[in-house]
């Protein structure tokens, strides 16, 4: 089952909305927690975490259980943290009559397409540099696919789109440096000492940049190392999470993000009555079909409970079932 495969130190779990994900991110933990510790971190706006747990949870890592902490990003305040870090550095790069500017683009950038997706990704970035060495695991339950896919592109993204901005700067610096006879105060791969208060500006400037840039291919590389990173794709055997599940992995795939496993949560019985014994045939094809289009990866089967899963003792039996 999952936990007999090789775990990473960092794991996802995301698939099309309502399959599941937030109750096998958890049972993951809950059975890795006797002998390792780990963070489990909601992506969702719309979280359940807490619930489940029965405990408030917040934007800073929450202790459950001996072993597993929980943390709910605030999709809202990591965009405002990120527009606000933007801002003071915006503010202290342009004269004063110009501030209100810096506000009014602020307020349009707030609802503009992604800038959210932006402040996620580097709130994951942080998450990861700041709790990697803490905990031996950090598992992320992700929003619905299609969310998730965009996140796990746009690390690349960033990374090139920052790298335009330090060569436009390092142009613009030059071109500076020739205008007033000076020779160039640092390379787009240094940070030098002046005295200039234009030199100190683009310094700091070019500081900033590269500072988000060694972030973000940072997490590039954890996302495409399958030794540090797993994604694993959570879905029920019906058919339109199954085409769902094929076009989510071809996307994660094409992005160099390894799908460790396919887990098929809430498998109805065959043995039960004619009613889940029909349920089940169902099923059986929709799985069917998920093999032919997806051959290579390992299929995991969570059989349907009698009972609620939203209270950590019901989910003891899932992660008892992950372990077998």
């Amino acid at each position: 089952m999952l936990l007999n495969l090789p775990t990473a130190p960092i794991m996802f779990f995301g698939g099309k909305g309502g399959v599941g994900k937030t109750t096998v991110a958890n049972a993951t933990a809950l059975k890795l927690s006797p002998h390792a510790s780990t963070l489990v971190v909601s992506t969702d706006p719309a979280h359940n975490v807490g619930h489940l747990w029965d405990k408030k949870v917040g934007d800073s890592p929450t202790r459950v259980r001996d072993g597993i902490d929980i943390l709910e990003l605030d999709p809202a305040r990591a965009t405002e943290e990120h527009l606000k870090q933007a801002g003071d550095t915006m503010r202290r790069m342009m004269p004063e009559h110009l501030h209100k500017e810096v506000t009014k683009h602020l307020n349009l950038s707030r609802q503009s397409p992604g800038t959210h997706e932006a402040a996620m990704l580097e709130r994951i970035a942080t998450i990861i540099e700041d709790y990697e060495d803490t905990y031996d695991h950090i598992i992320f339950d992700t929003a619905p696919s299609g969310h998730t896919s965009r996140l796990m592109a746009l690390p690349e993204l960033m990374s090139a789109w920052t790298d335009g901005l330090l060569e436009r700067r390092a142009k613009s610096e030059k071109f500076s440096d020739l205008v007033r006879g000076l020779t160039p105060t640092g390379k787009d791969t240094t940070v030098t000492t002046a005295e200039d208060p234009v030199d100190r500006r683009n310094q700091e400037l070019r500081s900033i940049l590269l500072k988000r840039r060694r972030r973000f291919e940072r997490l590039r590389t954890v996302l495409t190392d399958a030794t540090a990173c797993q994604f694993h794709i959570v879905l029920t055997a019906e058919r339109l999470p199954v085409l769902e599940t094929d076009e989510f992995y071809q996307e994660l795939h094409s992005n160099g993000v390894h799908v460790g496993a396919l887990i098929v949560n809430r498998r109805s019985p065959a043995d039960q009555g004619e009613f889940l014994a029909s349920r089940r045939k169902y099923e059986d094809e929709a799985l069917a079909d998920l093999h032919r289009r997806l051959p290579d990866l390992e299929v995991i089967e969570i059989p349907l409970r009698p009972n609620d899963v939203g209270s950590p003792q019901a989910l003891e039996a899932i992660a008892d079932y992950l372990a077998q």
